[in-house]
């Protein structure tokens, strides 16, 4: 049986993961707007995976016996003021959930609960992607500023992203 503590904060992850994906298909939103269709698959993409990251926290919280308590999704922000301000944002967000995976890992070794800090470092490798990933473009995004052109480039680019689900145990 998995203990209180650990289900409350895994609980407010699967939260803060699901207001990760929210707050991507916001982004998504503000991209289709500014007529950035690339742009907004990637941020679909990204929608995609937050909600599959929720979704294997709130599986291993009923494989060991917790009890999955949802809570209010908060608003996220809808406009940004430019696509370059976007992904800073992404990218700080991205590194704030860090902080959090950080959090329950050191939650689970002071519980002593080795399972979950075995199941935690799968998310703890997934972070130095998504933080990689959001800050290549935050970099490529910079090169481009004052070349409108490279935002067209890089709409194209971020338009061949596709999403991978995560390989499933015993695969």
């Amino acid at each position: 049986m998995i203990g209180k503590r650990i289900v409350d904060a895994l609980n407010e992850q699967v939260n803060a993961e699901l207001y990760s994906a929210y707050l991507y298909l916001s982004m998504e939103a503000y991209f289709h707007d500014a007529a950035l269709a690339g742009f907004a698959n990637w941020m679909r993409i990204q929608t995609q995976e937050e909600v599959v990251h929720a979704m294997k926290i709130y599986d291993y919280v009923v494989e060991r016996g917790g009890r999955v308590v949802l809570k209010a999704i908060a608003r996220p922000q809808v406009t940004w003021k430019s696509p370059l301000d976007a992904f800073k944002a992404a990218y700080k967000h991205e590194q704030k959930v860090t902080g959090l995976i950080n959090g329950l890992v050191d939650l689970a070794i002071k519980e002593k609960d080795y399972a979950t800090n075995s199941f935690l470092q799968w998310f703890v490798d997934e972070q130095v992607e998504e933080e990689a990933s959001a800050g290549d473009i935050v970099q490529k995004l910079k090169l481009v500023e004052r070349a409108p052109g490279g935002l067209f480039m890089l709409d194209k680019e971020m338009a061949q992203r596709v999403f991978t689900p995560p390989a499933v145990k015993g695969e």
